[in-house]
């Protein structure tokens, strides 16, 4: 049926397979068997391959596919007409869903969207104050994260990204906050669990679509450098901007921890350029950072030699100089950190991150195991309705109920085929 009916190959493999690649883990095995279901049903409800009711009951129900199992489980559980009215509303949620998102034809569509966000929050400029430079290094290193998933949509954890973006954990949590508010970001579903991270959902703000300011145009009224603006010459335009890449590779080493050259040094240094040299103006207005600041930063990575400086302009070392643009595995770095006194604090932070994950699941071990003492399991069935060496139901007055989980006892009278004689099945009695 799946070959006649359009659907895509990784859709026919998790329908088939399952979910071999642990796309879909959730937090029990029933909630992970309705993430396979939910993403079938969307697979199900993309344009042109749109599967009927009936055709998602036949496939998961009453065929015997890998990944109908969770709703053949359901059946056996609550019934046939429970299980198919669940498919149904399964299906039309995901019809829902598809209809009002976006067209994402593959992914090149993504990367596409992921470079119109790219490019927005490049032309925006983040000065230091008010935590907007923290707020620069969260985008960068969400930008990453989602050109790897492939999509807008990513998950992380709030120490995954203070790892990344190479700040403390409270930093992270702090921006992540402005950024929902300023709709740059918006949670999915929070995170909770041992090994599960937040699901964010990364977007351009609409405050920056309507009146956001560009480098070169007049800041803000009441803002430092609000009334001034420098000209650029209309042969040479000023395309000066924050390389996000460039600094999503900087800003976690310890080079740019906030004791050696700071967010501000990664920030100037993902600017530069090996060829097209900027002077202090352009770097100032594409950063925010006052001239005075921008003078002593760049003075710190000259002498460092991550900087080249040349009548008056800046341009990016040759031993940062890639095709990319900038290339930070080289020692330069490494020997920068142990200069300033900052090499193995990023390791010590990833440290202190791990012991925290180690504790945070040793509490969710001692909450659960208190639990399970405090309370006894439920059990709905009282015991002595079955007789334990047969299976035969002692109770008549729990005839036609499958009382086999006494915590989950199963209406079976009418599933039972005409002429099936009392007690026939084991718990079962009609």
């Amino acid at each position: 049926m799946w070959e006649r009916l359009r659907l895509s190959d990784r859709m026919r493999r998790l329908l088939l397979e399952g979910d071999i690649e642990c796309r879909y883990g959730g937090h029990t095995d029933s909630d992970a068997g309705y993430r396979m279901t939910m993403a079938l049903a969307v697979g199900c409800s993309q344009p042109g391959r749109t599967w009927s009711p009936a055709d998602f009951h036949h496939a998961l129900i009453y065929t015997p596919t890998v990944g109908g199992a969770w709703a053949r489980r359901l059946r056996e559980r609550k019934g046939t007409l429970y299980a198919e009215a669940k498919l149904t509303a399964m299906l039309e949620k995901a019809a829902e869903r598809v209809e009002a998102a976006p067209v994402i034809r593959g992914r090149g569509d993504a990367i596409e969207a992921l470079g119109g966000i790219r490019r927005a929050v490049e032309a925006r400029t983040w000065p230091a104050r008010g935590g907007a430079d923290t707020d620069q290094k969260n985008l960068a290193a969400r930008l990453g994260l989602c050109e790897r998933a492939g999509g807008v949509e990513h998950v992380v954890s709030v120490r995954q990204l203070a790892e990344l973006m190479g700040c403390a954990k409270a930093t992270a949590e702090a921006s992540d906050k402005r950024l929902k508010k300023a709709d740059w970001l918006v949670l999915l579903s929070s995170g909770s669990g041992k090994d599960h991270g937040s699901r964010w959902e990364l977007r351009v703000s609409e405050e920056e679509v309507t009146t956001g300011a560009r480098p070169g145009q007049l800041p803000a009224t009441g803002t430092r450098g609000a009334g001034t603006v420098l000209p650029t010459h209309p042969d040479s335009p000023d395309t000066s901007r924050t390389d996000t890449a460039s600094l999503a590779a900087l800003m976690g080493h310890d080079a740019f921890h906030r004791y050696g050259h700071g967010t501000s040094g990664a920030r100037l240094l993902a600017c530069l350029d090996p060829l097209d040299g900027h002077d202090v103006a352009q770097l100032s207005r594409v950063t925010g950072l006052h001239r005075t600041t921008v003078v002593r930063r760049m003075a710190g990575l000259v002498e460092d030699q991550l900087a080249v400086e040349l009548d008056g302009r800046y341009y990016l070392a040759p031993a940062l100089s890639a095709p990319g643009r900038l290339h930070a595995d080289g020692p330069v770095l490494s020997d920068t950190a142990e200069r300033r006194g900052t090499g193995g604090l990023g390791e010590r932070r990833r440290a202190r991150h791990l012991r925290d994950r180690g504790n945070y699941r040793r509490w969710l071990a001692e909450r659960a195991e208190q639990r399970r003492s405090r309370r006894p399991a439920l059990a709905l069935v009282p015991e002595g309705i079955l007789d334990p060496d047969t299976g035969e139901l002692l109770d008549e007055a729990w005839s036609g109920w499958d009382v086999r989980d006494r915590a989950h006892p199963v209406w079976r009278g009418h599933d039972r085929p005409v002429g099936e004689g009392r007690g026939a099945a084991v718990g079962v009695c009609a």
